[in-house]
């Protein structure tokens, strides 16, 4: 099995920072990508950034980096100068590769983690 796992959330004032974590854990081969996604309650969950844009999302430049720690499986994203709207739950997906028995084919699971919540409040 494999399994992923935020941390570093928590409560912070506006113009503050936080760095969260993302951590690939189990019998994994090779994590072919990694993103982070937001839900603030009532709303539709969205996309951060990640493997798939090879960064934050054009809105979020300048505030938000995204790192990757290759050899670790871990993910990281940075968050400064943060806004009451950034407040959210913050999960992380993975597309991970396991291989089967005598190494002959792949399984690719799509993990998600349980999220970490944001809160940016004075």
């Amino acid at each position: 099995q494999v399994q992923v796992e935020e941390s570093g959330g928590g409560l912070v004032q506006p113009g503050g920072s936080l760095k969260l974590s993302c951590v690939a854990s189990g019998n994994i081969y090779n994590v072919h990508s990694m993103d982070w996604y937001r839900q603030a309650a009532g709303q539709e969950r969205e996309f951060v950034g990640g493997s798939r844009s090879g960064g934050v999302t054009a809105s979020l430049k300048g505030r938000f980096t995204i790192s990757r720690d290759n050899a670790k499986n871990t993910m990281y994203l940075q968050m400064n100068n943060l806004e009451p709207e950034d407040t959210a739950v913050y999960y992380c997906y993975a597309r991970i590769e396991v291989l089967g028995r005598g190494g002959a084919h792949s399984t690719f699971y799509d993990v998600w983690g349980q999220g970490t919540q944001v809160t940016v409040s004075s």
